[in-house]
């Protein structure tokens, strides 16, 4: 059933004060008390949760930057353009299916990590917002609001797609014909420039889209239990009620990943590059940076908190337990 949040505005809102409550949070999960198994239950949740998240297709853009100042001639490049276009023309019969197969594998796998990471996006709010290491109750517990979220994701992702890639298809043509041709100019460039611009914006709102979606959209179909859509509705209303809050949040959220990130850099260098080499494993660098991650997921959530109670994922604290005077004796 969904509940309406109430339509009174929120008392005070403040992008820094969440991060004292999230730290403190943080240490009663990981170490009031150490539970090395907790920590490894917890981790396996966070896991799912960022799977095919980190680490991603970015790594491929490097490439650009091969070109040092002992870079071949651009006739030279042209030349292997066209040994290129040469060979895949003679090689098509064989080429056309082997490229459709690992394409059809590659778009598998990658919906199958998506409907994984969906279900862990749900269990590692359950950890956090209750403070327990489960794995089987969450992961049938939120199955349905899970795949509500896969399904929306889904679609996001194939609309993504078809916007994307006829940016990418069209720059890189524009690049290489650039290149190919020899004669480089301002009226030639710009094209390239254009596109450019257009993709990177692109993926800027669907970067936002996902973040708004992860750190807010989610809480609220984990606290309502309705529809993907009906979550970003009431979240879109917030939203522009509250933009201004929303807007520094994000802002704030940059210092934060700056910050965050100098300090597991710091980590590597002291440990000689130690802890960077285990948090390239999978699952053993997600359990290693399991403070980190609580940080983050419970600083969106006590954020959330400001707006209302309705917006609160956190249990009240329960009552302390009232203690008989001194000398007097439980019946």
């Amino acid at each position: 059933m969904n509940i309406q949040p109430p339509s009174q505005p929120p008392r005070e809102i403040s992008v820094t004060e969440p991060v004292s409550h999230a730290y403190e949070h943080m240490k009663r999960m990981l170490f009031q008390p150490f539970d090395l198994g907790k920590w490894f239950a917890i981790g396996f949740c966070a896991w799912l949760a960022g799977l095919g998240e980190s680490g991603g297709s970015g790594g491929n853009f490097g490439n650009f930057n091969s070109f040092n100042h002992q870079a071949q001639p651009l006739t030279e490049i042209r030349h292997y353009y066209e040994l290129a276009q040469v060979y895949v023309l003679a090689n098509l019969t064989w080429l056309v299916p082997v490229v459709s197969a690992v394409l059809v594998l590659m778009l598998s796998l990658g919906v199958l990590i998506l409907w994984l990471n969906s279900r862990g996006k749900f269990m590692f709010l359950h950890c956090v917002a209750l403070n327990r290491a489960e794995i089987d109750l969450p992961w049938e517990k939120y199955a349905r609001a899970a795949n509500r979220l896969f399904g929306f994701r889904l679609l996001l992702s194939l609309a993504g797609l078809l916007l994307t890639l006829p940016l990418v298809v069209i720059l890189v043509v524009l690049v290489f014909r650039l290149l190919a041709s020899g004669n480089i100019d301002f009226f030639r460039v710009m094209p390239a420039v254009g596109f450019g611009l257009g993709l990177l914006l692109l993926i800027l709102l669907l970067a936002l889209i996902h973040k708004f979606m992860v750190d807010f959209v989610v809480p609220i179909m984990y606290l309502r239990g309705g529809t993907c859509l009906g979550a970003w509705g009431e979240f879109l209303r917030l939203l522009a009620d509250h933009a201004g809050y929303f807007l520094l949040y994000l802002l704030f959220q940059l210092v934060l990943s700056i910050g965050l990130g100098t300090l597991v850099v710091t980590l590597v260098l002291l440990t000689c590059c130690t802890a960077g080499c285990l948090m390239m494993i999978p699952y053993v660098g997600t359990v290693l940076l399991l403070p980190i991650l609580i940080f983050k997921r419970s600083y969106s959530l006590y954020f959330l908190a400001q707006f209302g109670p309705s917006y609160d994922v956190f249990p009240p604290p329960a009552p302390p337990v009232a203690t008989p005077p001194p000398g007097l004796q439980p019946l």
